[in-house]
């Protein structure tokens, strides 16, 4: 980081021709010091030695947005490439993880819907209907995060319409240069938009592809997305912790050296609470986070553990960012700081993968069951 993506952050941000080609280059560095697709095994290509190291490293590569793509462990590649790992056909995973994880292609998750809330996918529109040896897929899609340019997608569409609403859903692989597929990149808050970055809209007119493209058994699709989005929410928490720690730097460092009103700003005390709180909350966030790792290492469910730590996580990184930005003053809502940009991006944080408001729903919930059933709950 300190070598090669710091020193780069700037050209990179720029999103042109010479930028790419940046990235090109850093990521064949990064192969070939051993620290490509940190997310996945060995045995799926990756070089990852479980969630709680993984935890720690993403801390690290998350301070800069564009370091996720340069060790190959980007959203939301990623996720899809642990649900292939773990639900894939050998063929799939030939086809499919393989070029995933050398980093010859990418790909995207395509399940939000325009009209329908994200908050409740139980009402997801999108279908695939077997004909033959083909599904056959008709519907609309939005916020298919980095679909442009990508190689493939995985699709969530209801596939057994009449069974109950966890049971509808089926993934299926679909290929992004199949007939019918028409992708669009949506401006987004925070996100320049080329290629990876792009959080595209997607249409599904009568999309034909083989049987066999199907992830997972029929019907399991919320079963197999929890499996991705589980993890997935951690994976934003981890680099999430990474953005928080370098606000709260330049933080200090700021405070530090700018002078007004006869003083640093680290004299004033308004400053110094900010700096206070800052501290406690980064490191309650970090420790909840190591927690719901090393339960996931230990194959632990840890629902709401990992509810807990999206919404309070997203809620910090929010509150540092934005301290940071005010210590900074004017310069901060610049470009000549790093700090506009993460500010930018943070507001999302709050809606992707489940708004804030269903993971306190999701964690109040299991905890008044739990009371309601034994009369006592407790973290595992």
């Amino acid at each position: 980081m300190e070598e090669h993506v710091y020193p780069n952050e700037e050209a990179l941000n720029r999103e042109d021709d010479a930028a790419q080609d940046l990235l090109t280059e850093l990521r064949a560095r990064a192969k070939t010091a051993g620290l490509w697709a940190p997310h996945l095994p060995p045995e799926a290509g990756g070089t990852g030695q479980g969630f709680l190291a993984y935890a720690h490293l993403n801390e690290e590569i998350g301070r800069v947005t564009w370091a996720q793509y340069v060790f190959n462990c980007q959203a939301p590649d990623a996720g899809n490439g642990e649900i292939l790992h773990l639900f894939g056909t050998e063929e799939q995973k030939r086809r499919w993880l393989k070029p995933l994880v050398e980093g010859d292609a990418r790909s995207f998750f395509s399940m939000t819907e325009p009209d329908v809330s994200g908050a409740d996918p139980t009402g997801l529109r999108t279908t695939a209907k077997l004909d033959g040896d083909e599904w056959v897929i008709d519907g609309h899609k939005w916020f298919s995060s980095g679909a442009e340019g990508a190689a493939f997608g995985i699709v969530m569409a209801v596939t057994e319409p009449g069974d109950p609403p966890h049971h509808r859903m089926s993934q299926i692989i679909v290929p992004a240069d199949a007939a019918g597929i028409e992708i669009e990149a949506v401006p987004v808050l925070g996100h320049r938009g080329r290629g990876w970055t792009t959080h595209c809209e997607v249409r599904y007119t009568e999309v034909r592809v083989p049987a066999e493209n199907l992830l997972g058994e029929r019907g399991h699709g919320f079963l197999i997305a929890q499996k991705r989005l589980g993890p997935g929410r951690i994976h934003h928490v981890m680099r999430w912790l990474g953005q928080m720690q370098r606000a709260f730097e330049l933080m200090c460092k700021r405070a530090l050296e700018r002078e007004a009103f006869g003083g640093t700003l680290a004299e004033k005390q308004t400053v110094q609470n900010w700096i206070a709180d800052s501290a406690a909350e980064i490191q309650a966030c970090r420790l909840l986070t190591l927690d719901a790792a090393h339960k996931i290492d230990e194959d632990v469910e840890a629902r709401v553990e990992i509810s807990l730590i999206k919404f309070y996580a997203a809620d910090v990184l929010s509150k540092v960012i934005d301290r940071a930005v005010q210590v900074h003053g004017a310069l901060g809502i610049t470009d000549r700081s790093p700090l506009s940009h993460m500010y930018a991006l943070a507001r999302g944080a709050h809606i992707y993968d489940g708004p804030d408001e269903v993971h306190r729903m999701v964690v109040s919930r299991r905890i008044l069951k739990a009371f309601a059933d034994d009369g006592v709950w407790t973290f595992t």
